[in-house]
């Protein structure tokens, strides 16, 4: 066999290959958005003038922990996922990785991740990244074949990480800003999941998944949890500038957005089809980071 040609299992126990399949259990892309989540929140709260050291400790045990339900989340929807083809060559269901490594990587990685947290930045982050585990692993993955009620609750998990942002810099919890970024967290992740749910609804309904767009085949009521979800992020985003703007840019560019998003979430309600569902899932896509990083700037102007 040539030197170039390596077979399936060469391939699968190589140690880059075995990495990967690591990397890939903590859901990378997920991750990242829950630290970028963290980071922003914590700039956000200190006005501009956050403690990067917290920050740095903050983002390390978030992204241990995040990482471990992730994982968890895999290790409980191995089955489901062998069944879909969107998700059947994952580490687990592919048979690259086996569930008592999964399982090691899950403890190991939690139990490191949230006292790393605890001792390096403070208790309450600490529980607050323990309580969006258990939110996400112990409700929202056994929900998703129970009831189409999963989205709320993942959208819970989902906005948690915002008040570990908060207080991982220590910011003042009378400073209503950090209830509008945890609302637009949870609000914006309505019109983002309906898309998904619409576009993946035939993989979902076969292995038994009760999404709205599973359960629901008129499609209004995923429709209407999105635009009533793109809605709400419109008075939501502008409250978290606070009660000064620094500029009317800011304004415009976070207001404009959000109407953007909710004019995709219109069109995907009055008539659901495979391209409103990608426009809305674009313009999601979209959303959330460039109004993230608009607030970058906000705390700055004083």
């Amino acid at each position: 066999m040539s030197a170039s040609v390596l077979t399936y299992d060469e391939q699968a126990a190589s140690p880059h290959a075995r990495l990967a399949d690591y990397v890939e259990l903590t859901k990378p892309r997920i991750s990242v958005m829950v630290m970028v989540s963290v980071a922003i929140t914590a700039f956000v709260a200190r006005h501009g003038q956050p403690d990067f050291l917290a920050i740095v400790h903050a983002l390390v045990g978030t992204l241990l922990t995040a990482g471990s339900a992730s994982a968890m989340n895999q290790w409980m929807e191995r089955d489901l996922d062998g069944r879909m083809p969107r998700t059947s060559n994952r580490p687990i269901p592919a048979g690259r990785i086996s569930s008592q490594q999964v399982m090691f990587l899950v403890i190991a990685s939690l139990i490191f991740g949230a006292g790393y947290l605890a001792v390096l930045v403070n208790p309450l982050t600490a529980v607050l990244s323990v309580a969006t585990w258990v939110v996400y692993v112990a409700f929202y993955t056994p929900m998703k074949t129970r009831t189409p009620l999963n989205t709320a609750v993942g959208a819970v998990s989902g906005a948690l990480p915002i008040l570990m942002g908060w207080a991982a810099v220590e910011g003042s919890w009378m400073d209503a800003r950090w209830a509008a970024l945890f609302l637009l967290m949870f609000f914006w992740q309505f019109p983002h999941f309906m898309a998904i749910a619409y576009l993946y609804r035939k993989q979902y309904g076969e292995v038994g998944m009760k999404m709205w767009t599973v359960v629901d085949a008129t499609q209004r009521r995923s429709g209407i949890e999105a635009v009533i979800g793109a809605l709400a992020v419109l008075p939501v985003s502008l409250a978290t500038i606070g009660p000064v703007p620094s500029t009317n840019v800011q304004l415009l560019i976070i207001f404009g957005l959000g109407v953007f998003q909710l004019v995709c979430a219109i069109r995907y309600c009055l008539n659901a089809n495979e391209k409103t569902a990608r426009t809305l899932l674009r313009a999601s896509l979209i959303y959330l980071p460039l109004v993230l990083f608009t607030l970058l700037s906000v705390p700055m102007a004083g």
